[in-house]
């Protein structure tokens, strides 16, 4: 342990010295100022980043970001020709060239620079280029342009968010925010319905392709749903964003028969903006690994328990999304979208189970094969009004949206004994069926209000109402003995219905006195789970009902300080809460492991949470540098706890609130432009995690400290030819009831895009030395468990994209005058 931390502070201290060294550099007096603004809303757009770059070494010389209000400032500039850039995810990067400084240039206010979603250039001698910035910085977020990734192209959305810094997926798809759980992933800024809301499976049935950025908030605001332990991840899809007719198409093909599909199309003039796209995925996965259980005590005649998986999946999905705007006024748009899922899963897993007594003798060797079969498919129907005041800034927004969702999943579970207390056995045969049947209906209404107030202030307000209902069911039978009758299974059938409702307002406040900023927020929350399990007890049908009821304040406050020399320091809090998910409240079981069943818990109550970050960004000539110190600790922790062994040596696993978890650490991500053709983005996060004990489950204070990290490298080889590269590793770390081992990888991905810039050709392997493996050792009074599992293992893919379209609406030609009104472009010399 003492080797790792003195390897983790060496790293750090790496980090640290590295940027200190280059933040000495300084240069003139020289500076550039200017306010970017939207150029159809005259809005002003915060967190945008501008670059100027050295003509002649194409190096970058100073990097800055806007502020809340827009304005920017570049100040000690050095001598010489350069050429200055701003971008923001949504917008297209606006380029000025041949920005000249010399000895005698003081200020050079580029006053009002209008960015355009759509097309048409603001400032003089300014070109529209497609690249995005690959990390955007809000003032309680994270936005990362992922539509460049490489190494996940042709895969899923649970591969592309594996490189995303600060996220990070298991083998089953659950994903995790600096090494924590309990994150609420959106899509588009709201809950899904695909698989019934399985993160795992929404993520499986996603294509990387169709999305375009990724949304990473650590510490939200009260303006957000308060729900989510860790923070909230926000997968934004493609939506059009160009005048005229456009589209594009791309077809992957991939080993081990993994096919993906997509197509986009899109139209938009002055008054409308239609837009749709389509993706089918194929996916096979193959899977594997072991499980050995070491009893203590048991109260049977089993000590030991070896058992080996190897299982297959394949995955077949439709997933279509299609949409218009329609602007009925200039300030006022009209928005109609809807989205549809189709999925289908059959899986076949194949179990060699040896449990053994005290001096490994044989008491039951068995072989057990389990076939899964699952369909389901869910729409969604959102519309949206936005209203624009005359007054700059002033919005009012309105949603409302309706979600339905169906998922079926049949299970057989066929189990051959083969040797009984040393005895071989010729034929004994078990056959088990489960099928289960799920319907989810979500509403959404929410309407959002900003005004400004004074010259930099604004007041944000709104209400939200989400209703989930949730009616799923489970019907289960055997067949008996040496026949071919199948029986009523009691002890596996229940039905169980459930109603979520969350209603909520907010109230946020936020100003800038030069260079200090604040933002002040309180959200009241109403939340109610309403439960409803219908089951048999000893063969009579019973029904029980549940209730989970509580009224909470949310605050949060952000204090952010601008530095000299582009330095920005942040100091926020926010209490969250983390619900249970109705199917951690279904008490049904799940058998498909025959040594370890699960539960849920219909006594479950809400995790609360309290966050404190404090973070510190730094913009040096070819570094962006971001730091996070934070602290969170969780009242409540929901936790699975694993029961003592049954006679048969079965043990439970059920989620259970436990005492409190308390989590701290520092995370870095830097964004290093080393030469023109070299760039990478890393990220490293140092944490200690403590789970203080319970008596209630035997369960004792653990702490310890862990570490991840990972690397994405970018090089373009020749002209027109790119090649990427990632590498993650994640340390040990300290559970409840034990603790998760090391793992790690490397992926890589090339793309060469033909001359005419309309078509691309990308390869990429993922797991390249096949080294991820998903494993851990538990240990309570009465097991230790060893566990592994495998991951996808090594995947190849081969993707051709192709674009089309063109332009066909241009902006209408002003008078000069009223031009030149508009764009202000050159208040210094140039």
């Amino acid at each position: 342990m003492r080797l790792l931390q003195s390897k983790t502070i060496k790293i750090t201290t790496f980090f640290l010295l590295f940027s200190f060294t280059l933040f000495a550099q300084t240069g003139s007096k020289a500076k550039i100022t200017g306010i970017l603004k939207d150029a159809k809303t005259q809005e002003t757009i915060p967190f945008a980043t501008a670059v100027l770059i050295n003509k002649e070494t194409k190096a970058n010389v100073k990097v800055a970001q806007t502020d809340m209000n827009g304005a920017f400032t570049m100040a000690d500039l050095p001598t010489g020709t350069f050429t200055f850039k701003i971008s923001f995810v949504g917008y297209q990067t606006m380029v000025r060239d041949n920005v000249s400084i010399t000895a005698a240039t003081g200020t050079l206010n580029f006053g009002e620079i209008k960015m355009n979603a759509a097309a048409g250039n603001v400032l003089k001698d300014v070109t529209v280029t497609a690249q995005k910035a690959a990390i955007q910085m809000g003032i309680d977020k994270k936005v990362f342009s992922v539509d460049q990734s490489l190494v996940s192209e042709g895969g899923s959305a649970g591969d592309l968010l594996q490189n995303v810094p600060s996220v990070s997926t298991d083998m089953d798809g659950n994903v995790s925010l600096r090494g924590s759980t309990g994150v609420k992933v959106l899509i588009d800024g709201k809950p899904s319905l695909i698989a019934g809301g399985n993160v795992a499976q929404i993520l499986q049935s996603i294509p990387a392709s169709s999305i375009e950025s990724v949304e990473v908030i650590t510490n939200p605001s009260s303006k957000y749903d308060a729900e989510g332990q860790s923070g909230i991840i926000n997968i934004v899809l493609k939506k059009n964003t160009k005048l005229g007719f456009n589209g594009s198409a791309a077809v992957t093909a991939g080993n081990r028969d993994n096919y993906n599909a997509n197509t986009n199309l899109s139209f938009q003039n002055s008054k409308i903006n239609v837009y749709g796209n389509y993706s089918y995925r194929y996916g096979n996965r193959l899977g594997g690994g072991f499980q050995n259980i070491t009893y203590k005590n048991s109260p049977s005649s089993t000590s030991f328990a070896n058992q080996n998986t190897s299982s297959g999946s394949l995955d077949k999905g439709h997933n279509a999304k299609a949409g218009i705007d329609y602007y009925v006024a200039p300030k006022s748009v009209l928005s109609l979208s809807g989205g549809f899922n189709a999925r289908e899963n059959d899986r076949n897993e194949a179990i060699s189970i040896r449990q053994l007594g005290a001096t490994s003798n044989p008491v039951l060797l068995s072989n057990r094969n389990n076939i899964t079969s699952g369909t389901g498919n869910s729409y969604d129907l959102n519309l949206d009004y936005s209203q624009k005041f005359k007054k700059p800034k002033e919005e009012l927004t309105f949603n409302f949206g309706y979600s339905y969702g169906t998922n079926d999943n049949d299970q057989t579970y066929n189990t051959n004994v083969t040797n009984l207390n040393g005895t071989a056995v010729n034929l004994n045969r078990s056959l088990q069926r489960t099928f289960n049947t799920g319907d989810n209906t979500n509403y959404n209404i929410q309407a959002d209000y900003t005004l400004p107030v004074g010259k930099a202030g604004k007041i944000e307000a709104g209400y939200r109402s989400q209703i989930r209902l949730g009616d799923n069911g489970q019907y289960a039978d055997s067949i008996l003995t040496a026949t071919s009758i199948y029986v009523q299974n009691n002890k596996l059938i229940n039905n169980f219905d459930s109603k979520d409702q969350v209603h909520a307002l907010y109230l946020n406040y936020q100003n800038q006195i030069k260079d200090f900023g604040y933002q002040l927020g309180l959200r009241a929350e109403d939340a109610r789970l309403d439960t409803h399990l219908e089951g048999y007890t000893n063969n009579l049908l019973t029904s029980s009902a549940g209730n989970i009821h509580y009224k909470r304040l949310y605050p949060s406050v952000f204090l952010t300080q601008k530095l000299k020399g582009d330095n920005t320091i942040q100091l926020s809090y926010t209490r969250r809460v983390n619900r249970p998910r109705p199917w951690d409240t279904n008490p049904f079981l799940d058998v498909s492991d025959p040594l370890n069943y699960r539960a849920g818990n219909p006594n479950l109550l809400p995790e609360d949470v309290h966050a404190f970050e404090l973070g510190y960004s730094k913009y040096f000539k070819k570094v962006t540098l971001t730091s996070s110190l934070y602290y969170r600790q969780t009242n409540d922790v929901i936790q699975r706890v694993r029961s003592t062994p049954d006679v048969n040596g079965i043990i439970t696993s059920t989620p259970q609130n436990l005492s409190r978890q308390i989590n701290s650490g520092l995370e870095l991500i830097g964004r290093f432009d080393l030469v023109k053709a070299l760039n990478f983005t890393t990220n490293v996060n140092l944490y200690q995690s403590k789970f203080f004990g319970d008596d209630r489950f035997n369960i004792a204070t653990t702490s310890g400290f862990s570490w991840n990290a990972n690397i994405t490298g970018n090089l373009t080889v020749v002209k027109n030819l790119s090649i990427q590269v990632r590498g993650d590793y994640r340390a040990p770390e300290v559970m409840a009831q034990g603790k998760r081992n090391a793992m790690y990888g490397i992926d890589g991905g090339a793309k060469y895009d033909f001359p005419n810039k309309k078509a691309s050709l990308s390869f990429n392997v993922r797991d390249v030395f096949n080294t991820r493996r998903w494993s851990m050792t538990t240990e309570d009074a009465s097991t230790i468990v060893d566990f592994q599992r495998r991951m996808q293992g090594t995947m190849g893919n081969l993707t051709f994209s192709y674009r089309f379209g063109k332009t066909l609406f241009n902006s209408t030609k002003k008078p000069k005058k009223e031009e030149q009104q508009e764009n202000r472009p050159d208040e210094g010399s140039f």
